[in-house]
């Protein structure tokens, strides 16, 4: 029984560590994968960057997606596109 006292601890503390640090970051990973894979043509979108642009072309042989911008057409990869950025231009507008 002694043992096991000496062990719990360093077992708690691998518990406590996956609950609130890896576990919350492979959900975010797995959403921003999801979201990267449901992009569609004329989607409004911010790259983590912050050019912000809408979706014109998805090349799923290379993971790229065209972007139209104020500028012209740019060709980024999928992953550059940022999750709550996106998500918080498509947002609703709340009135008050």
């Amino acid at each position: 029984m002694g043992d096991i006292q000496q062990f719990l601890p360093m077992l708690l503390i691998f518990v406590v560590a996956y609950f609130f640090m890896i576990r919350p970051q492979m959900k975010r990973a797995k959403d921003e994968k999801k979201f990267a894979a449901d992009l569609k043509r004329g989607d409004r979108i911010i790259t983590k960057s912050g050019l912000h642009g809408k979706v014109m072309d998805i090349n799923d042989k290379d993971n790229s997606c065209v972007i139209e911008t104020m500028a012209g057409k740019l060709k980024f990869d999928r992953s550059a596109i940022s999750l709550e950025m996106s998500r918080k231009l498509n947002a609703p507008v709340e009135k008050k």
